[in-house]
């Protein structure tokens, strides 16, 4: 059985949205954070808007790391109900969510990143199918913007790793109690 873990890059006051204020904060530890848990995993879930950037700007860049490459091989799992046919080795779910997301975390393998897509995770955290939220919390307050928590589910976590970066970010990972 698979476990499903959100991956979200948040301000101090929660703002996800278009998250271009992350640079200044990213180095090496923040890497190193993202490229374990990427390789950990064999498949991405992404909401349409966060899919449709990333499709944009990850199939054209090359690293040394490996990360590029591994990022554009993996399975990407859509949820949309209006997107076209897609490339970038990706599969539409397009019917009941929860359900999809449930047939998902059955199959053999490893772990589901889910990147951004704030809809999908409050969508997911209100069927209790996300297994773990990793938390980059960046050192700023935004002001305004999308919060990431906003359907109005209450769920109670256990802190089971933290760590604080050098520039100030500090890597959460929290699994429901």
């Amino acid at each position: 059985m698979r476990s499903l873990i959100a991956i979200e890059y948040v301000s101090v006051d929660g703002v996800m949205e278009n998250p271009v204020w992350t640079s200044p904060y990213f180095n090496e530890e923040v890497g190193a954070f993202q490229r374990d848990q990427l390789f950990a995993s064999d498949g991405l879930l992404l909401g349409r808007v966060t899919y449709q950037g990333m499709a944009a700007a990850w199939p054209t860049v090359r690293d040394t790391d490996g990360f590029a490459e591994r990022i554009n091989g993996l399975p990407k799992y859509v949820a949309s109900r209006s997107l076209q046919p897609t490339e970038w080795n990706t599969r539409l779910l397009r019917g009941d969510l929860v359900e999809a997301v449930g047939e998902l975390k059955q199959q053999a393998g490893q772990n589901v990143l889910i990147y951004g897509s704030g809809e999908v995770v409050n969508t997911l955290m209100a069927h209790q199918l996300i297994d773990e939220y990793h938390l980059l919390v960046h050192p700023l307050v935004l002001g305004r913007g999308k919060q990431l928590f906003t359907g109005g589910n209450q769920v109670a976590l256990s802190l089971v790793a933290s760590q604080i970066t050098q520039t100030g970010v500090v890597l959460l990972t929290y699994r429901p109690q």
